[in-house]
């Protein structure tokens, strides 16, 4: 099988393109058959080695993986039944996406929802499956539409595109956050009603704000995070999903014992599968087929290395797919 492997020794990490052997696939129950993957930041550094997300060596990266099954120990699963898998360490841990064949426990598999193409789902991927998160947080949390506003930072990325497309479907007035502007065209035809500068999130601010936001979706962290907890409503909630400008959170209690902010912390890698199966069932109702082709670029297994060296160098939005077969 043909499949991008990342090795380190007293050199460095390198990665190539290469043949491997099924026999060095890791234990598990179901093999699979991959046909798309997904490109993610997390398989940039993984490729890279600029971040040291790679657990163990050598690993197949890619974070996401749809395909066929191939053979089975695990009697919820049938040759040739279509399956995907997002998180549980995979591309990190445990041999990931960007191989023409994957090995993994059936706990981890998530049968491809009725009405999703293996194509559609890893088009969706981990960062469309972090935003559906993030959107069932804020309802949980009695967030309507008729509330107010939510704010999606990060919005040009995966998750960001994903939270727009799927918050304006539902009814909700989206204000996007982005360090581009020559991205407000692409924003705004997601469904964002307006688009304000990461600039005015991202330096240090007062403890209280003015209100502003119902929620919010957040991939920033730090004094962005802390700004928008500091300028929500009143029994408002604000998902936290990531670290673009830090792990630090250097707010105060004021938003949370004052105006009763929701903090909601969203971990996509280990899900649990009710909820997981029900984040997957909502993004097949809520999430507009079209939109998520529009913010989807394709490219090939071939293409994995060249394009994780080259991120920074290109404007990347929305999401990237990955055909591993060819």
């Amino acid at each position: 099988m043909k499949g991008v492997l990342v090795e380190k020794d007293d050199s460095g990490i390198r990665a190539e393109l290469r043949e491997l052997d099924e026999q060095q696939l890791p234990e598990g129950n179901v093999t699979i058959r991959v046909h798309w993957s997904s490109f993610n930041y997390k398989d940039v550094l993984a490729i890279t080695g600029k971040m040291p997300v790679i657990r163990s060596f050598p690993m197949v990266p890619g974070i996401d993986l749809a395909g066929v099954v191939e053979s089975s120990d695990d009697d919820r699963y049938q040759v040739g039944q279509e399956v995907l898998v997002t998180g549980y360490g995979i591309g990190e841990a445990h041999w990931g996406g960007y191989a023409e064949l994957a090995r993994v426990p059936g706990d981890w598999l998530v049968p491809l929802p009725e009405g999703l193409t293996l194509r559609q789902s890893m088009a969706i991927g981990t960062a469309g499956f972090t935003a559906m998160l993030c959107v069932m947080a804020m309802e949980r949390g009695g967030v309507t539409p008729e509330q107010g506003p939510i704010l999606v930072t990060g919005a040009g990325g995966g998750v960001g595109s994903v939270a727009i497309g799927l918050l304006s479907k539902l009814g909700y007035e989206v204000a996007a956050v982005s360090g581009r502007p020559e991205a407000e065209g692409y924003l705004k035809e997601l469904g964002a009603s307006e688009v304000l500068p990461r600039s005015d999130f991202s330096e240090p601010g007062k403890p209280l704000g003015k209100e502003r936001w119902a929620g919010a979706v957040d991939v920033v962290g730090s004094h962005t995070l802390a700004n928008i907890c500091a300028s929500t409503q009143y029994d408002g909630v604000v998902t936290a999903c990531g670290l673009a400008g830090g792990m630090e959170f250097p707010a105060t209690v004021a938003p949370f014992i004052l105006r009763g902010v929701t903090l909601v912390g969203i971990d996509s890698v280990q899900c649990k599968q009710p909820r997981r199966s029900e984040a997957w069932q909502r993004l097949v109702e809520d999430l507009d087929l079209a939109k998520l082709e529009t913010m989807t670029n394709e490219i090939q297994l071939d293409d994995v290395i060249e394009t994780a060296k080259n991120w920074g160098q290109s404007d990347h939005r929305g999401r990237v797919v990955v055909s591993v077969q060819g």
